[in-house]
């Protein structure tokens, strides 16, 4: 018997938002809302009638007040994960090019993070098997 079959199944687009140092930026969800105090990466629920791309040009500028257009957003992988109440489906893409520097608007905090740090940050469970992989599209930082 599939345990997942009375639950809805959620559809949420993620993007790993990159600086020109490859840093990656992180969101803290804010106080008020589910696991609140973990880190994720940038995106929302994709509303009826919206691509994936849709949504992140929307929630990008909606949350981080940046502009981005759907061929900068480049699909990376995905993660499937089932919570208690819904199953969560969320492509990740990958995104370089924006206009603007990002903001916190929406009462989250902010940290631009290297792929080596990743683990450093608690995530929610669906976002953990997307580090590794991001991980391994960017090379090791070699600064100072």
């Amino acid at each position: 018997m599939n345990d997942t079959a009375d639950k809805p199944l959620l559809l949420v687009a993620a993007c790993a938002l990159l600086d020109t140092d490859n840093r990656i930026l992180l969101a803290q969800r804010p106080e008020g809302k589910a696991m609140a105090g973990l880190w994720e990466f940038p995106g929302g629920k994709v509303e009826a009638g919206e691509t994936p791309e849709d949504t992140l040009v929307r929630e990008l500028f909606e949350e981080l007040g940046i502009v981005t257009e759907k061929p900068c957003l480049a699909p990376l992988s995905f993660a499937s994960h089932a919570y208690d109440d819904f199953h969560l489906l969320m492509p990740l893409y990958v995104c370089r090019k924006y206009q603007g520097m990002p903001v916190p608007r929406e009462g989250q905090k902010l940290k631009w993070v290297r792929a080596s740090a990743l683990r450093d940050y608690p995530m929610p469970p669906a976002d953990l098997p997307l580090v590794p992989i991001i991980q391994d599209l960017l090379p090791p930082f070699r600064g100072s």
